[in-house]
């Protein structure tokens, strides 16, 4: 059910699909409507306090800043991850058949100073083939000040960063970290509402939020091919509800964790 009083359906133009694959990121401007924010912020804050607490700089980044599957805690989030308008978005970068990925908050509280270094996500998720995207929708207006993200327009060219990691630093699930050249970079400040969308391959990274009176809130959605396979599990599928089109893998056509 499309919920428009909460989301702007559109379709990218001739332009906009020359500028994704010749940068690698766009931004799309009030993907949500006043409401719809008001409505996301409202259930996905009631989700985190359940679980989270204020920063603690003693606690890891996975503690301080993530939420995992809060599609499951709010059903604006639901509704948006599964029916909302990045959806066909996706189907216009990805192709026809599309699952969803990942779903968590990505919060950088106040007080939350810690930088994020320059990484892929493909990084932390392997997945082949290698068109899976990447959508992060502002929650607030989200800047310099108040650890907004950055990135290297056109990094993505440069295909999947291979980064050793031994068995402790999987264990812990420890930054990957990769080199980049910090003059490249441009800061994605958006507005709440706005939605950016970037290349798995896409080098980025977020410094620390400095504000002493704004939190830097983002909902994180991930998109792939719905054949897509985890390369650092076997090449098994990646699971995740089926969101548009068909899969050859009856694991992800038969997917229950997201219904």
């Amino acid at each position: 059910m499309k919920h428009t009083e909460f989301f702007n359906y559109r379709k990218l133009t001739e332009d906009e699909l020359k500028s994704f694959n010749e940068n690698g990121f766009l931004v799309i401007k009030g993907i949500l409507t006043a409401e719809g924010v008001d409505k996301m912020q409202s259930e996905s804050m009631a989700a985190w306090g359940r679980e989270k607490e204020s920063f603690d700089p003693g606690k890891s980044w996975l503690q301080n800043s993530l939420l995992v599957n809060i599609h499951h805690q709010s059903p604006t989030v639901r509704d948006y991850y599964f029916e909302g308008p990045l959806v066909d978005i996706a189907s216009q970068l990805i192709g026809p058949n599309i699952k969803g990925a990942t779903s968590q908050l990505t919060f950088k509280m106040r007080g939350n100073t810690k930088p994020f270094g320059w990484h892929q996500d493909n990084g932390y998720g392997e997945l082949d083939p290698y068109n899976a995207l990447t959508t992060l929708t502002a929650l607030d207006n989200t800047d310099r000040g108040n650890g907004c993200l950055w990135l290297i327009p056109g990094s993505h060219k440069q295909g999947q960063i291979k980064v050793h990691q031994d068995a402790e630093q999987k264990q812990t699930q420890s930054e990957i970290i990769v080199d980049a050249d910090d003059s490249l970079a441009v800061a994605m400040e958006m507005q709440a509402g706005d939605a950016l969308i970037f290349n798995c391959w896409m080098l980025h990274k977020s410094d620390g939020n400095y504000s002493s009176d704004r939190d830097r809130r983002i909902l994180f959605l991930r998109y792939a091919d719905a054949d897509a396979v985890e390369v650092y599990n076997d090449q098994k599928p990646r699971l995740g509800r089926l969101v548009k089109g068909t899969t050859r893998f009856d694991e992800v056509r038969e997917f229950e964790g997201d219904i």
